[in-house]
């Protein structure tokens, strides 16, 4: 059988159908294809690049140096501050002390819970030794009493204890806030350096106080 011969109109035409259905198929696939990579890769690049989580920040030397030297400090202070609740005569200056130790007690927990946190040395406390267990670090630690000074401090009361309770206290503040701005400016650990922050404007405050009643202004 002869095979049937198509007009060169009628192969143009089959021609340009099947082009066109080749590119149909293209199109379909190639969307198909894109379509998830693009999903895919847009929805995995933010877990992939995402920084880890630094919790409340990293801490330094100067962080531990400040916990360590304030839980002592604030020891001391809290000692005095005990002192002053039988010894002192003046409702002011009895108000100050348990505001002092009120502060000051939470924020010895905090500093040690962040030593602890750390695997830092948080400093021992000697109960027997008494009010003399902080007075050693009067010679290398701003603003603390020595020990004699503790033990005049002790034997005082009335209106002696007042004075000498106010002149040792505004010493030992003025050290805080010293040790306070060191932080403040050298740390690294936000936590840290909020409390400093919030001693030297709490500390500053009640320097002003004591010099007040102290009759200094």
């Amino acid at each position: 059988m002869t095979a049937r011969r198509l007009s060169p109109a009628r192969t143009a035409a089959v021609t340009a159908a099947a082009v066109t259905a080749a590119l149909a198929l293209t199109a379909c696939g190639g969307t198909d294809d894109a379509e998830p990579s693009r999903h895919s890769g847009h929805g995995s690049a933010p877990s992939a690049s995402a920084p880890a989580t630094a919790g409340q920040g990293a801490h330094n030397a100067a962080d531990v140096a400040f916990a360590q030297g304030m839980i002592p400090h604030h020891r001391q202070a809290v000692d005095m501050a005990d002192m002053a609740r039988d010894r002192a005569s003046a409702t002011e200056v009895k108000e100050l002390a348990a505001a002092i130790k009120k502060a000051q007690g939470p924020e010895i927990r905090t500093l040690s819970g962040w030593l602890t946190t750390w695997g830092e040395r948080v400093p021992a406390e000697d109960a027997s030794a008494g009010h003399s267990a902080h007075a050693g670090h009067g010679d290398g630690m701003t603003g603390m009493m020595t020990e004699q000074e503790m033990e005049q401090l002790e034997r005082s009361s009335g209106r002696a204890f007042d004075t000498a309770f106010l002149k040792l206290m505004v010493k030992h503040h003025e050290g805080a806030v010293a040790m306070a701005r060191t932080e403040r400016d050298k740390g690294s650990y936000p936590p840290a350096k909020a409390m400093a922050t919030d001693i030297v404007a709490s500390q500053s405050a009640e320097i002003a106080r004591m010099k007040k009643l102290l009759g200094a202004d």
